[in-house]
């Protein structure tokens, strides 16, 4: 099967695509402020640049995309060109994740991981609520 686009409007289109400042990320990152949680942005000297870091909870938050993290949902739908070169990314991507969890685990930090489809209109209300109350559940146990 070809592509339905021209491999520079292709290519045009992929350089598009944002993986900082997404808008899931934006969207948790004004629930948290409005909240009082205050957080640092991607930091490259964690394991993984997480999306959002609460240093004071020693908590870290990434905000996946669907498609890029190969998330079981009915977003994520392997190209139909290329397939193997895009299983083969996805796969690379997820293995790097599970080792970027393993070592900030091994470091004691709490991680929560939200996938785009969870921010989606229905559910995101539900999905902002549970983030905020596994924050409260990391507060109240490391006593800050």
């Amino acid at each position: 099967m070809t592509d339905v686009h021209s491999s520079a409007i292709r290519s045009y289109n992929m350089k598009q695509i944002k993986n900082k400042n997404t808008k899931p990320e934006m969207i948790i990152r004004k629930y948290l402020f409005s909240h009082g949680f205050r957080y640092r942005l991607h930091v490259k000297s964690l394991p993984g640049n997480p999306d959002i870091v609460l240093p004071k909870f020693r908590t870290v938050i990434f905000v996946n995309g669907c498609f890029w993290h190969g998330h079981n949902c009915k977003w994520f739908v392997v190209p139909k060109t290329r397939t193997d070169f895009w299983i083969t990314k996805i796969n690379q991507n997820k293995k790097r994740d599970k080792k970027a969890i393993k070592m900030l685990r091994a470091d004691k930090w709490n991680i929560i991981v939200v996938f785009e489809c969870q921010l989606r209109q229905v559910i995101q209300n539900r999905t902002l609520n549970r983030l905020i109350r596994s924050l409260s559940q990391i507060i109240s146990s490391t006593g800050s």
